[in-house]
């Protein structure tokens, strides 16, 4: 099966990795096939085994290897590409797109705290298919109310974010 590991909080905030180390800690566990897709912790590879059981071995292995606490969410190709198939937006020159990688369930809370935030011209924010999407106009999206709720240290096990951008860099490397 073909996956994407998105790794949260990867070279911000003085979390510096390479991706030619991190694709080496998954080639080290029998991972097949690993690439990276920019340097924001974007890892595609092949493994027959349940996403529950990589995800736990993924973010061991990552810990002990960059000497902190990793959290990371994997998708199928498959689910990655229904990302763009059911983007609720469409693309704009003013406006930035997010996609945001969750655990199930955390779309709804994504969503509860985007309804109780003043918003931005043209900001906004909807679920399909278990997918929380959020548009926002840029160069506001880290001064945003919203944006600055994103940060909290409560929510780095259950989500991260990708500008829809890199959604579709993953699926074209995916083709």
């Amino acid at each position: 099966m073909k996956y994407c590991a998105f790794l949260r909080g990867v070279n911000v905030k003085g979390t510096a990795m390479k991706m030619e180390n991190v694709c080496n800690v998954f080639l080290n566990l029998g991972l097949e096939n690993v690439s990276s897709v920019l340097a924001t912790g974007n890892i595609l590879f092949d493994s027959d085994e349940n996403p529950e059981k990589l995800r736990e071995i993924l973010e061991k292995s990552l810990s002990a290897f960059f000497n902190y606490e990793a959290f990371l969410f994997i998708k199928t190709a498959e689910e990655i590409k229904k990302i763009l198939e059911n983007l609720p937006f469409g693309k704009a020159e003013d406006l930035h797109i997010y996609s945001f990688i969750c655990e199930n369930g955390a779309e709804n809370v994504l969503l509860e705290e985007f309804k109780k935030i003043n918003h931005q011209k043209g900001e906004e924010a909807k679920i399909v298919n278990q997918n929380f999407y959020w548009q926002i106009p840029k160069g506001n999206t880290l001064d945003s109310e919203f944006g600055k709720i994103l940060g909290k240290k409560v929510f780095k096990n259950i989500f991260t974010s990708r500008n829809i951008n890199t959604i579709e860099k993953i699926v074209k490397k995916f083709n």
